[in-house]
């Protein structure tokens, strides 16, 4: 449970020493300290020892308040406990134990304040390996129709948002996932319009999107209009304020519904989705992957993510393979994205937009041109350098017939020779 628990031992302490033996005027004067502060008291009970001090006891709605006399030495034990799980009430707890101590006019104070409720955030990245976070308190926790979502305080990434126990975002490095996710598809676009983002309810793919000034609507479409709601109401950090922009058009429903039944072309689609476990396995079938290839607008492209080569990479692989049989150009690119604990693989799909094919210099420019603003990650560079595949990543996401070795200058990657 999530809490603060102050603990204080009191010696030498120079208050009316009839503070210390009289337990049922105690009471009183903590009772009232306790509803001045505003926390609830429940009921209180204190025991009076015979020639010597009173322990007692105050239960609060909040939790409670113990202290135990000791008048021979001048001293006691104080103990405050609140729980601060529907709302913070540690300032109150604080109040009620500095104003306590304020009386009694200790000589010597030892203080104990211990946060309660620490979180473990455990993520399995395979069944041998994972990662933990340690989070503070649980700013909430809901289930949904389709799925339960966990808001947490992390030291290390601020508001962490979770589903059925993995990390989707946080405050502090969603840029590192929704940038590269976005912009390299967008960037190596010459003039994208219309953008559709399956999933993504956390808005921050589609705050990127519209960075673009070409962009005249992003279309977003998420099952699970709750982590709409708990994105605006705890994630301005991730969206910075896009469900406000007249261009973001927000649908709640099937993605997969939407694709199969949408007159409408788009220059790029965003798999903005969780892994390919579960209910979201179908959006990374193939029959899926043809869908959204034959919504795009010509010269437009897909972009999704595929999982850790590190710890999936037999997902990663065949992914990879999966989508080089639907699209004639398969850029796979990688970069470590903290939140996620591992390396990470994405890919852009088309059968004409090469994002490969542009030099840092290039994108650089387009940066410029667009004035493409608070971009913490994404420039011509980190371009250029996500495409640059390690072997071991190369070896998963190329087909066997193009492994072969290259001639000097020619880009690598996954393009397939036919067109559809």
């Amino acid at each position: 449970m999530n809490g603060l628990h102050l603990i204080g031992d009191l010696n030498g302490c120079r208050c009316d020493p009839k503070l210390l033996l009289d337990g049922e005027g105690f009471r009183r004067q903590c009772v009232d300290i306790i509803t001045r502060s505003g926390l609830t008291v429940v009921n209180s009970t204190f025991e009076q020892f015979d020639g010597g001090g009173y322990t007692g006891m105050v239960l609060l709605a909040e939790s409670h308040l113990a202290i135990h006399t000791w008048p021979e030495r001048a001293g006691l034990t104080l103990d405050v406990y609140v729980c601060n799980y529907s709302a913070d009430n540690s300032g109150k707890a604080s109040h009620v134990f500095d104003t306590i101590i304020s009386m009694f006019q200790p000589e010597e104070v030892a203080r104990h304040a211990v946060d309660r409720g620490d979180h473990l955030l455990t993520e399995a990245l395979n069944d041998t390996t994972g990662f933990y976070i340690k989070a503070g308190r649980q700013l909430g926790e809901w289930q949904t129709r389709f799925q339960k979502l966990a808001i947490y305080e992390t030291a290390q990434y601020g508001k962490l948002f979770r589903l059925d126990g993995y990390n989707m975002t946080s405050e502090r490095d969603e840029f590192v996932y929704h940038e590269n996710l976005v912009h390299p598809a967008l960037a190596a676009h010459n003039a994208p319009r219309k953008v559709l983002i399956i999933g993504g309810g956390d808005g921050g793919s589609s705050e990127e999107a519209l960075k673009h000034p070409s962009v005249e609507q992003v279309t977003m479409v998420e099952i699970d209009e709750d982590v709409i709601r708990v994105a605006k109401e705890h994630f301005a950090a991730v969206h910075g304020g896009v469900f406000d922009n007249p261009r973001l058009r927000v649908i709640v429903g099937d993605g997969m519904k939407y694709v199969a039944e949408t007159s409408e072309r788009f220059d790029l689609i965003v798999l903005d989705l969780n892994d390919p476990v579960g209910p979201a396995e179908a959006l990374y079938s193939a029959e899926f992957f043809q869908r959204c290839r034959q919504t795009l607008a010509p010269g437009g492209a897909l972009a999704l993510h595929i999982g850790s080569p590190v710890a999936q990479p037999a997902r990663v692989s065949e992914l990879a393979q999966r989508l080089t049989g639907v699209f004639r150009i398969v850029r796979p690119y990688t970069m470590f994205i903290p939140l996620y604990g591992s390396l990470w693989t994405m890919v852009v799909c088309s059968d004409k937009l090469d994002p490969k094919a542009f030099t840092a210099d290039e994108i650089d420019r387009r940066i410029e041109q667009r004035r493409l603003q608070a971009l913490q990650y994404y420039n011509g560079e980190t371009h250029e350098g996500v495409f640059a595949l390690p072997n071991f990543v190369r070896d998963l996401v190329m087909p066997p017939r193009i492994k072969a070795p290259q001639p000097r200058g020619q880009r690598l990657g996954v393009v397939r020779s036919a067109a559809k």
